[in-house]
């Protein structure tokens, strides 16, 4: 049997490849993530092998947002150096940076840090190989030389000798003109990381309010192991600090870039998951036509000997070879999106290293092909054996006849309670609701694939006698083809559903954020200019007074951003520097707004209705915030606002922001400027861009150039998203072209009788045209609604983060149904080709 099986798909060379490509497709995506995040994985691990190196014990604050660890812990530790048994013992300062170009532009790092901090000279150093000068540098001296990494020196294009300008990404300070003096070997130095190095008495003056380091780390002398120094450290310092090995540091960056990138891994594989969901129909729908077509041929095996069980082995058999294939070939093509991947995000800060082809990664990309495949051909391998020899070899026996009655009725009612959770879920708000969302959606797409044989019937059969009127008999024709296997039509329309659906989807989720911006900023923005970080960071707390003294503005406050705690819990807020009525327009609870000129007490809190609500602050209520450095803050509740997505959960004043965020901590989120009355609006704007042209990464737009910029984001983020989802839809479109070429052959002798009685070449293609046509938009007719409905549901959950009411992508609707028909005629070029090439004697005498 298996030689059988063997000499049939040799037989069927064209068969073979079209449902290869199906399984290729889909598995090329689980080798190209897997082979992609294993090669950046082991390039991090390889440079974080070079981290710490040296270091036997550290000392750095055990929160991220803080002033650091205060210079009576370096000089406990120093005293109690012996007793410790510790040897060298270095305080770092430093903190993040923008370094110009030699253009005088910002150097870009795409995502990898820039790093500010202290020179250490050799006496100093943990390590041999920690960051030494190379030949010709030195050391940096003063607040105007720097040294700077090899790698960061290329990118730039500076060299010792060159003036650049650096610009910290907090406090007060200015942009800094620099001399470049040394350039430093760093280990691991690549993937746009950015390290300048000052002079280590000025790194303290501008990293930290001068009584606090970064951290502090220390070797251990001989004799004394790196644990044993970290027991008696942590006993020394107590808590409030984190203490940690090299080692520890070393792991603690390698998990921390492994859980990045396995969130990264789970969406390409959510993708491969789509392509092979999609495929695991055109397989199905595939192997129950082969089925259909060699049922006699199966019948005459059974009549000579082959049991049941025969049977379906044979064509398990088949599906095997046919996974095997298809994951050989994706494991290649899935090598090659690895490498294109790596070759586009080159320049996004990532490391460069070798493709990293693990045994995981090939024997995961195969199984998965295999087991796809064979669980697809299973039902089709079942139903082949359960045919018994005489009535298989009757001409009329057909595949797909049997009743619908019962899978139709499991399907309404799961349909009925999909639809009834998705319901439930879209009057309510948050992530419980979005949750009862999504599991009513996967109801009604389970329902749907249930469905959709019975649906096919009379949703093919009317746009068939609409669309078909026109081409009269031919039409009819086509129509009748279109719905004589309803579960075929459903297989094959099914897998365009799928892709379209969740194309119809992103677009709601993301046409209605678009639609929300557009409303916030023309509702709630009264300013006529905003500054922000053009890096997607912060703004400096020195731009601020900058851009106050420009000519022609007439107000410009900005929102210094707030980390603290409350009640043990982290929190996240918001200062504004001025009165937020001249920019902002801000509706009070109980009625009313905040006027022009209205601040917020200077040690004072408003709060968001929602917050208020969660939190329990109410007017009047005394909340006590303690900032990144310890320092305790007792504020005065002193109003609730509506919920406003542009000012968050909370304002306080600026009074009790000053006390609350050390200087070094201080930036802006945005800058909202207003004009004097006037004034030109170019004219202003081009001030600004000149008067904050130093400060590198600040961005000066109008509120249309604002929306316009989000607005781009977010359709940037869905390119992504249509894109990796393309994939579903080439696998669908290749399957109306499977399903129609085997059709085809199928239907040998039927289109040979209709050429003999007269039917052109011309009309038997456009019959077949007007078959995939038919399916085409029947798949995408089931996709739209299905995935408007789910992202209108899924938007409507948001609201309580101040997403607004769902928007249907109306253009992307109508693009869809117009470009599923151009696809149904795409799909058919080749298949209709191939049947009105069919020889009409020829076909009549199989």
């Amino acid at each position: 049997m298996f030689k059988v099986s063997l000499r049939n798909l040799a037989a069927h060379k064209l068969r073979l490849a079209l449902t290869v490509l199906s399984v290729l497709l889909g598995t090329s995506f689980v080798a190209g993530s897997m082979v992609f995040t294993g090669t950046i994985s082991n390039a991090f691990s390889s440079i974080f092998d070079n981290v710490a190196l040296g270091t036997a014990v550290q000392i750095s604050p055990e929160k991220g947002q803080s002033a650091g660890v205060p210079d009576s812990v370096l000089d406990e530790v120093t005293a109690r150096r012996s007793e410790l048994g510790a040897d060298r013992i270095v305080a770092d300062y430093r903190g993040t940076v923008t370094l110009a170009k030699a253009n005088g532009k910002a150097l870009s790092t795409g995502g990898a840090p820039s790093i500010g901090s202290a020179f250490l000279p050799p006496d100093q150093r943990l390590s041999d190989t920690d960051s030494a000068l190379k030949p010709g540098g030195r050391a940096p001296t003063g607040d105007t030389e720097i040294a700077l990494n090899a790698a960061a020196a290329d990118k730039a294009g500076l060299h010792v000798g060159s003036r650049t300008k650096v610009v910290t990404g907090a406090g007060s300070s200015m942009p800094i003109p620099v001399t470049v003096v040394g350039i430093l070997d760093v280990p691991g130095d690549t993937g746009g990381f950015v390290n300048v190095q000052f002079d280590q008495s000025f790194a303290k003056d501008m990293f930290t309010d001068g009584s606090h380091s970064s951290y502090i780390a220390m070797s251990a002398v001989r004799g004394v192991s790196d644990d044993q120094l970290k027991q008696r450290v942590e006993q020394l310092v107590g808590n409030g600090y984190k203490v940690q090995t090299g080692d520890e540091i070393r792991q603690e960056e390698k998990d921390r870039i492994n859980q990045f990138l396995s969130v990264f891994n789970y969406i390409l594989l959510a993708f491969a998951a789509i392509g092979l969901v999609v495929g695991t129909f055109i397989i199905y729908n595939t192997f129950s036509m082969i089925v259909a077509q060699r049922v006699r041929e199966l019948a005459l095996l059974r009549a000579i000997g082959a049991s049941r069980g025969q049977v379906t082995r044979s064509v398990l058999f088949e599906a095997f070879v046919v996974g095997l294939l298809g994951g050989v070939l994706g494991l290649g093509i899935g090598i090659g999106i690895a490498a294109i991947l790596r070759a586009v995000t080159s320049g996004s800060g990532l490391p460069h290293a070798s493709l990293a082809i693990s045994a995981t990664a090939v024997i995961a990309t195969i199984l998965v092909g295999v087991i796809v495949t064979m669980l697809s051909a299973w039902a089709p391998a079942r139903r082949a054996s359960s045919i018994s020899p005489v009535e298989a070899m009757r001409e009329s026996m057909t595949d797909g006849a049997s009743s619908l009655r019962g899978r139709t009725i499991v399907g309404t009612v799961l349909g009925i309670i999909g639809i009834a959770l998705i319901v439930i879920g879209a009057f309510g708000e948050g992530t419980g609701p979005a949750i009862t969302v999504g599991a009513g959606a996967v109801a009604v797409i389970v329902a749907v694939v249930l469905v959709a044989p019975a649906l096919s019937r009379p949703i093919v059969g009317a746009m068939g006698t609409v669309l078909g009127k026109p081409f009269g008999k031919l039409g009819l024709l086509a129509r009748t083809n279109a719905v004589r296997n309803p579960r075929r039509t459903a297989a094959t329309a099914f897998a365009l559903t799928l892709g379209l659906m969740l194309v119809a989807m992103i677009g709601t989720i993301g046409t209605s954020f678009k639609h929300t911006v557009d409303t916030t900023v023309d509702a709630g923005i009264k300013a006529d200019l905003i500054l922000s970080s053009s890096n997607q960071g912060t703004v400096p707390a020195s731009v601020r007074p900058t851009v106050s003294r420009v000519d022609g503005v007439s107000q410009a406050v900005g929102f210094g951003g707030i980390s603290a705690t409350v009640d043990g819990a982290s929190v996240v807020g918001t200062s504004p520097s001025g009165p937020i009525g001249s920019v902002l327009s801000v509706d009070k609870v109980g009625g009313g707004k905040f006027g022009p000129q209205e601040q917020v007490p200077a040690d004072g809190l408003w709060v968001s209705k929602s917050k208020s609500g969660d939190r329990g602050w109410a007017v009047g209520d005394t909340v006590t915030f303690t900032g990144p450095s310890g320092t305790t803050v007792p504020v005065r509740v002193e109003g609730v606002y509506d919920n406003n997505q542009l000012l968050g959960n909370w304002l306080m004043g600026s009074g009790a922001y000053e006390r609350l965020m050390p200087e070094v901590l201080r930036s802006d989120q945005v800058i909202l400027v207003k004009i004097a009355p006037g004034q030109s609006l170019s004219v202003v704007k081009k001030r600004l861009e000149d008067a904050t042209g130093d400060f590198l990464t600040v961005s000066v737009q109008d509120r249309a150039e604002f929306k316009g910029q989000v607005s781009s984001q977010i359709d940037q983020m869905l390119s992504v998203l249509y894109a990796m989802l393309g994939l579903a839809l080439v696998i669908a479109v290749l399957g109306i072209v499977n399903t129609l070429a085997l059709s085809v052959i199928e239907r040998t002798r039927e289109i040979g009788m209709l050429r003999a009685i007269g039917m052109s070449r011309a009309q038997v293609r456009r019959m077949i045209y007007l078959e995939s046509v038919l399916i085409a938009i029947f798949g995408a007719v089931l996709g739209v609604l299905m995935g408007c409905c789910f992202g209108a549901a899924l938007v409507s959950t948001l609201k309580k983060w101040g997403i607004g009411d769902p928007v249907l992508p109306w253009s992307l609707i109508i693009t869809t149904l117009i470009g599923a028909a151009v696809v149904g005629v795409l799909a058919a070029l080749w298949p209709a080709s191939r049947a009105a090439h069919i020889r009409p004697l020829e076909a009549i005498a199989e």
